[in-house]
């Protein structure tokens, strides 16, 4: 007859549970079991957040600013992704909150914590390129937070990722827009 492994148990009995619960409260969705550095995850999460903030102000402007033959359908791809980015800037904001920080929305040194550049770009071709460069600065950045992030916070990975397929979207659908263009 096979020995039988001595079974873990896979969660904390429920009497440990509430106590837990009911320690610091007012820290929220805040847990004993939260293990990232939370002071490290917010300061990220605000240059995040200000590298999407800096993305929707570049890509507002190259919206308005796009002219020539070919700007109608690439101006309009520049608006939905100004509106994508707002939205990953929001959800940024609202983990920031969740985690017992303060999203710095402040423009004093907007540009010195995002990670991405605000360049207007001359031409239509211009302004696609720098809105590739500042995808392409995004993707790695959220894929460095990804990584130290690891099992620390599932909460906050579980964002950056679906943020990052979003850029990756975005960087693809900017070198379509090259391709097009010529």
């Amino acid at each position: 007859m096979p020995k039988k492994k001595a079974e873990k148990p896979f969660l904390t009995d429920i009497k440990t549970l509430r106590k837990r619960a009911r320690e610091h409260i007012e820290r929220g969705a805040v847990t004993a079991g939260y293990r990232a550095d939370r002071d490290t995850v917010i300061r990220l999460l605000n240059e995040a957040l200000a590298t999407e903030i800096v993305c929707v102000l570049r890509y507002k402007r190259h919206f308005f600013m796009a002219t020539g033959i070919n700007a109608q359908g690439v101006a309009q791809e520049f608006l939905q992704h100004a509106n994508e980015e707002q939205v990953h800037a929001d959800d940024i904001a609202q983990r920031i909150v969740q985690l017992g920080g303060e999203p710095n929305l402040s423009p004093d040194g907007m540009l010195t914590r995002s990670h991405a550049e605000y360049v207007p770009g001359e031409s239509l071709v211009d302004m696609i390129r720098e809105d590739l460069v500042a995808e392409r600065i995004a993707i790695d950045s959220y894929r460095e937070m990804i990584a130290y992030l690891g099992n620390d916070d599932s909460t906050t990975r579980r964002m950056l990722e679906g943020i990052l397929a979003m850029e990756e979207e975005h960087a693809d659908d900017l070198v379509g827009l090259l391709e097009e263009l010529g």
